[in-house]
């Protein structure tokens, strides 16, 4: 059930339980089905920067998971959405998750507080192995661009952005994780991080250049 793509995706650690069956189980309820197409296609959306399917498709996603009444399923769902948009630097608390906190598990609790920038010592061993290294404090570009997966490393960019550790490396892998995907959204998002950078440096040559690439890649905003 649990495919290459989803892997990705849906941020393993917190939809495995949602949607793992091994070889020999019964087919997974509808449900699951429904649920994991709805949230694949809604990232989708969200990334390439199209808000009005996203809210669609995710509102499809959280009704079949409502259908089991399971609130700590939701919460895992909601992280998963907000972490699409820390990977996007839209850095707004994550309010539809923050409703439902009481009945997440600790290992959900600890990535809202990693999301946030605020992750502890004592969350470290809860997070998704690769997001471990970032939740230390000092953390940088470097352990970033250790990771393999994009969104991974788009999400882990957006958590020290937050936190105000973003160096140099950090903006630029963040750059190369959003363009190899297509995501439209972060890309314009972190380039726009770059252009600010480069006025403030006053290197004219460098933000000519970047404003290209933004003009090349705006076409239509995000919407």
């Amino acid at each position: 059930m649990m495919n290459k793509t989803l892997s990705w995706r849906c941020l393993p650690l917190l939809i495995a339980t949602l949607l793992a069956a091994c070889a020999n189980a019964p087919p997974p309820p509808d449900w699951k089905l429904n649920a994991q197409g709805a949230l694949e296609r809604a990232q989708d959306a969200y990334l390439a920067g199209n808000s009005a399917i996203e809210a669609v498709e995710f509102a499809r996603a959280r009704a079949e998971i409502a259908r089991t009444g399971r609130a700590d399923l939701l919460a895992r769902v909601e992280l998963v959405r907000c972490a699409t948009r820390v990977a996007s630097l839209v850095l707004e608390p994550c309010a539809a998750y923050d409703a439902l906190a009481q009945d997440a598990a600790p290992p959900e609790r600890a990535y809202a507080r990693y999301l946030a920038g605020l992750a502890t010592a004592a969350d470290v061993a809860l997070l998704p192995p690769q997001h471990r290294a970032l939740a230390q404090q000092g953390a940088g570009g470097t352990a970033v661009a250790a990771l393999e997966d994009p969104l991974a490393r788009l999400v882990a960019a957006g958590v020290l952005m937050r936190r105000g550790q973003a160096d140099p490396l950090t903006i630029t892998t963040a750059i190369d994780a959003a363009s190899s995907q297509g995501w439209r959204r972060p890309l314009l998002a972190w380039l726009g991080v770059q252009a600010y950078r480069a006025e403030q440096a006053d290197d004219r040559a460098a933000l000519a250049q970047i404003r290209r690439r933004i003009a090349l890649v705006g076409g239509d905003a995000p919407r």
